[in-house]
């Protein structure tokens, strides 16, 4: 086994490379003594620096995998690699080592690309994809409402897949990115300059970061040094856990409060003797060891004293130990990346276990791979398939295996707080498990030793009774505030409010909506009710007058009993307004257009029957026309009346039983009101009705009008015919008025037209008469009455 980590020496003083060096050299001596685990096996393995170089990586891949190239020791070609830690040199490892089906295991490749395993099928990994902790972030922006995110991220897939993911993970959410930077190791100072730049400018206080931890630690610097402090920074695993960032004592306050999700750690039984052991005469090719024992002791283990050089450093003595010795190398309080490297080692001797066991992989076509081999007849492809499988349980309890090349997402979130000396350490405040966020809020310690959660927005949000408004050619997360439209209420974006319900004056919710309708209690209603009663006691009382001068000639003339009836009809007419006043129900719409319809027929047939009776009279006083009054007399009079109303009868029966007019509720007309209303039911038999009364007043019209200039001092027919021009006036400019009136307008533009035309009807045909009766008694006379005129 090989973790990729070349011949050429390019080590480096970081320390965390030498802990994961021996986490792999610690698993292949655990493993060799273990009697169950690959027995009558020893596993070696060979560990080479990729110096975080493509050339190096892909250089020392090929080494390994061929037995040598020429250059290092030639040894035996490995079967599998561990390795490497960048998720861009992973990539093109797995495409190189693809076509010749060679496994590899990285433990710090995190990339969401690598999750293809169309594309990168002999890849595996020990730590969770990117995806993850880019949702893990998306979801803790959405949990403290962060909808104004700046990112600064690497400048390669580990970065800009990471922030990829993040964007849509936040897709329809209302979180935005203020700006993505990256991060370039080659141009550093240029791009953190930038970096930093946008940071400042940027109304974002959340600053989402995807970079290596000696990147970071330049960004940071720099934004030191422009006095920018008030930030919180979400942190990438790469960094999140990152000694010597921590201990940089000029980020003490800029990352105070930061908040990181963190491989998650786990103890390694034994491991801390292991590191506590090391020495270099037990590892005399190990370059690693050798650097950590020149950097920590100031010594060379592998010169003596003898030596003629004088270059480097002096040689040891040999009675250095890591004892007592406290660095990064010898902390084991959290292992993450060292113990991901300590499982992919265990990951690959179960795979060659259950490849030597023959216990072959389950495949639908066994013949494709070998269900066994010998140790000198492996095959990378056995391997690999072996590999897919692998299913065991850790000696902490927990099972492990891989599902298309990935664990389980396991990760711990930390907050960056100040301790009891003013340093920064790290503090758990949650776990993230799959998709489960668990976050334990009150041990949070914000930027600035605030208790408050940072507000990080574009635009802030508005204020109940307004909703957002989007600002052209900016992201969603901007906008302006706009007051609801009327019915619509907010508490974070406009609803209309149910049907029965209005906006309050403020627009913040829906009350119920002020019924309306004409009532009794309005002064409209008072009004209209009032003028009804006026008219139906007014033509009561020229009833009684009419009784009580029953015998005079003005009376009898034209056949009182026709007289009468009208009275009576007139009197309905104005009492049928009052069913028009108060609130709908079905039994008043019903009674509401059948009693006008049928009143005003009675009305008008009894004025139409009058006019006939003038013409006829008159008509008889000619000779040889004596005759005519004997086919229209009283008898005659009255049949007709009834006929001309039971027509109108027989309309309103007909209307009634098949579409009658009911009750409705009007949500349209007046916003904050709900009108209750009688609707038609059938505009067909509403205008039946109508139009038989207006057929009716057309003919009455047209027979006074040519009855007019008959020669009488007293000619009903000039009157009928007034009434008729007020009654027609009337009912033409009804209809244009009710259409166009709203709710109980159009209600009272109705209840008007019926009192206008009764009161037209009653003042021109009754009040002559009653002037005389009254007024002028010399006059009624039937000698004055039947006199000509000069």
């Amino acid at each position: 086994f090989a973790e990729p980590n070349s011949c050429p020496s390019c080590a480096s003083d970081a320390e965390s490379p030498v802990q994961w060096a021996q986490a792999v050299v610690f698993a292949v001596e655990e493993i060799n003594r273990n009697p169950s685990l690959l027995p009558g096996v020893r596993l070696g393995y060979r560990i080479i620096d990729s110096c975080t170089r493509h050339p190096f990586t892909l250089r020392a891949a090929m080494s390994m995998i061929s037995g040598g190239n020429g250059t290092c020791e030639t040894t035996r070609p490995v079967k599998l690699i561990i390795g490497d830690v960048s998720s861009t040199q992973s990539i093109i490892l797995s495409k190189s080592l693809s076509p010749l089906h060679v496994p590899m295991i990285s433990y710090l490749a995190t990339c969401a690309c690598l999750s293809n395993r169309h594309e990168y099928p002999n890849f595996f990994r020990t730590i969770p994809s990117d995806a993850y902790q880019a949702r893990t972030m998306a979801q803790m922006a959405k949990r403290f409402g962060w909808t104004w995110v700046g990112a600064v991220v690497a400048d390669n897939d580990y970065g800009l897949l990471a922030v990829q993911v993040f964007q849509e993970e936040t897709k329809n959410t209302g979180i935005c990115l203020a700006f993505v930077k990256t991060l370039f190791r080659e141009k550093l100072a240029k791009d953190v300059d930038r970096a930093a730049s946008a940071v400042q400018a940027s109304s974002a206080r959340v600053i989402l970061v995807f970079a290596w931890y000696v990147d970071v630690e330049v960004f940071l610097t720099e934004l030191v040094r422009r006095n920018v402090t008030d930030r919180q920074f979400l942190a990438s695993e790469i960094w999140s856990t990152s000694g010597r960032l921590l201990s940089n004592p000029q980020l003490y306050t800029i990352a105070q409060g930061t908040l990181g999700v963190a491989i998650r750690s786990a103890p390694i039984p034994g491991f801390e003797k292991h590191l506590r052991q090391l020495h270099p005469s037990r590892y005399p090719q190990d370059t690693f060891l050798r650097v950590l024992w020149e950097r920590t002791f100031g010594c060379s283990p592998l010169r003596n004293s003898s030596s003629d050089s004088q270059s480097g450093p002096p040689p040891c003595s040999g009675t250095e130990s890591l004892e007592g010795v406290q660095n990064g190398v010898t902390d084991v309080s959290n292992l993450r990346v060292t113990y991901n490297v300590y499982l992919a080692v265990y990951a690959a001797a179960y795979a060659l276990h259950s490849l030597l066991a023959c216990t072959a992989p389950n495949r639908s076509d066994p013949s494709l791979t070998p269900g066994c081999s010998s140790p000198d007849n492996i095959t990378t492809e056995q391997l690999l398939e072996h590999l897919k499988l692998v299913n065991f349980t850790t000696q902490l309890g927990e099972k492990f295996y891989f599902q298309d090349g990935e664990t389980p997402a396991v990760y711990d979130l930390v907050n960056w707080q100040r301790g009891p000396r003013g340093t920064l350490q790290y503090v758990p405040i949650g776990r993230v498990e799959g998709s489960q966020l668990i976050i334990n809020e009150s041990a949070i310690s914000w930027p600035g030793d605030s208790n408050k959660v940072p507000v990080s927005v574009c635009t802030a949000e508005c204020s109940p009774g307004s909703r957002k408004a989007i600002k052209k050619g900016l992201p969603v997360c901007c906008f302006d505030c706009l007051p609801c439209a009327e019915g619509e209420f907010s508490s974070s974006k406009c609803h209309r409010c149910p049907p029965e319900f209005w906006t309050n004056s403020i627009r913040t919710a829906c009350v119920p909506r002020e019924v309306e309708y004409l009532s009794f209690n309005d002064t409209m209603g008072i009004t209209l009710t009032t003028v009804a009663v006026f008219g139906a006691v007014t033509t009561a009382a020229i009833a009684v007058v009419f009784v009580h001068h029953r015998q005079t000639p003005i009376v009898k003339a034209n056949n009182s009993e026709l007289s009468f009836m009208l009275l009576l009809s007139l009197k309905l007419c104005f009492l049928c307004s009052l069913v028009f006043v108060g609130k709908p129900s079905p039994w008043s719409c019903r009674v509401q257009q059948a009693a006008f319809g049928i009143s005003f027929v009675l009305c008008i047939s009894c004025i139409l029957v009058k006019t006939i009776v003038v013409l006829v009279a008159f008509r008889s006083a000619r000779p040889g026309s004596a005759a005519l009054m004997k086919w229209f007399g009283p008898g005659q009079q009255r049949g007709s009346v009834l006929l001309f109303t039971c027509v109108q009868v027989m309309i309103c029966a007909v209307w009634l039983s098949l579409s009658p007019p009911l009750p409705n509720r009007n949500f349209g007309i007046q916003g904050s009101k709900v009108i209750i209303e009688c609707m038609v039911g059938s505009v067909v038999g509403f205008s039946l009705v109508l139009g038989y009364i207006g057929l009716l007043a057309a003919i009455c019209f047209l027979l006074a009008f040519f009855a007019r200039k008959l020669p009488d001092n007293f000619n009903e027919a000039k009157f009928i015919t007034f009434s008729m021009l007020i009654f027609c006036a009337v009912w033409i400019a009804f209809v244009p008025a009710y259409i166009s009136s709203p709710g109980k307008y159009s209600v009272a533009v109705e209840v008007f037209a019926i009192l206008a035309s009764s009161f037209g009807l009653l003042v021109c045909i009754f009040a002559p008469k009653c002037y005389i009766i009254l007024l002028k008694p010399e006059n009624n006379t039937k000698k004055f009455l039947m006199g000509k005129t000069q």
